[in-house]
């Protein structure tokens, strides 16, 4: 063998050599290698899912909601107003009525509120509360434009135009309508409103405010006899001091014998017995002339009143409604009544 030969091929070896130790990864490839295998291993992160949050509902306001509250309570003493809202008070039986089948659906209503102070039970308390009350007139005109103020502490009654309290018969736009314009809107239901703001009493004679808590919704029925017309009870109220305040009957009591009795029980003073028994008089005398009065005025209004009017005051009628029972307000279930106030007398139906 030729020496180049055997050269060439220790080369070719050496060589091969190189290129296997070449090859062979180093250490530290080794360890990037096993960090890469690391890595692969590591377990996939589970994703996060956001809770899903559940969407609130709020009840629709029914159409008729606050119908009870647009309805001004005549009568009710002024530092009393806020306390008839203390409670959640539901009118639904009110709502109802005006629903297909109702005794109020496709009628023309006028309505009034006022509050009767009862006690009743809440919570298991017993508390003297007011409670409002909304009656119902259905009538196709307005039942009356006045106003009467009258209470025990007045000698005289007073019958004024509702204008003149600041009140007025006003149209109820429902919840539904009220974005369109009013003047196109036909309205079936009316509310006696008070325009009085309560931060401009404080500018009034206090006369003046205690005619609003005297004030009760007036009416007039010339085919109902008022039990006032034959009434023969007067009030009487002797200035005095202190004065004297008592009721007379001219059917069973005499002036006299009142003032012998008030004398003996020191409520009137002996020197002033014929001066009170000239005014209890004098009231008799006002008593029998107003019935009187009262009788002929009613006999005329029939006989200049239209047979459109007649049919009208005939078929009038009156619905009171009581909040119906709820866990949010007292039950006043067992303190209704069918009576209104004197001049309405009792309404034909109690709800």
């Amino acid at each position: 063998m030729r020496k180049g030969t055997k050269r060439k091929a220790k080369e070719v070896v050496g060589k091969g050599k190189a290129k296997v130790e070449e090859e062979k990864p180093t250490i530290e490839e080794q360890a990037k290698n096993n960090d890469k295998v690391v890595v692969k291993r590591q377990a996939k992160r589970a994703k996060i899912v956001k809770p899903e949050t559940e969407t609130e509902y709020f009840p629709d306001k029914r159409n008729l909601e606050d119908l009870w509250q647009e309805v001004f309570p005549v009568g009710t003493e002024w530092d009393q107003i806020d306390m008839v809202y203390q409670y959640k008070w539901n009118f639904s039986n009110l709502e109802d009525a005006f629903e297909e089948g109702g005794e109020l659906h496709g009628q023309k209503v006028y309505l009034f509120g006022c509050t009767e102070p009862q006690l009743v039970f809440f919570q298991g308390q017993s508390k003297v509360t007011c409670i409002p009350v909304v009656v119902a007139v259905v009538s196709p005109f307005p039942p009356s434009d006045k106003i009467g103020i009258n209470s025990v502490q007045r000698e005289a009654e007073e019958i004024l135009p509702m204008k003149q309290m600041k009140m007025d018969w006003v149209p109820y736009i429902p919840l539904e309508k009220r974005e369109s314009q009013v003047e196109r809107l036909k309205s079936q239901i009316f509310i006696l409103r008070c325009t009085q703001r309560r931060a401009g009493l404080k500018h009034l004679k206090l006369e003046r405010v205690k005619k609003f808590e005297y004030c009760l919704p007036y009416f007039y029925q010339p085919f109902a006899e008022d039990e006032f017309e034959q009434s023969t009870i007067v009030q009487i109220l002797f200035p005095s001091e202190p004065p004297v305040f008592c009721e007379f009957d001219w059917e069973f009591d005499e002036p006299e014998e009142m003032a012998d009795k008030l004398i003996e029980s020191e409520e009137l003073p002996a020197d002033k017995k014929d001066e009170f028994v000239e005014f209890v008089k004098e009231k008799v005398k006002e008593g029998k002339r107003s019935n009187r009065e009262a009788r002929e005025a009613r006999k005329k209004a029939i006989q200049e009143m239209s047979e459109e009017a007649k049919t009208a005051f005939q078929s009038m009628k009156f619905y009171k409604y009581y909040p119906v029972t709820s866990p949010d307000s007292p039950d006043v279930s067992q303190v209704k009544s069918p009576f209104i106030n004197r001049y309405y007398g009792k309404a034909h139906k109690v709800f």
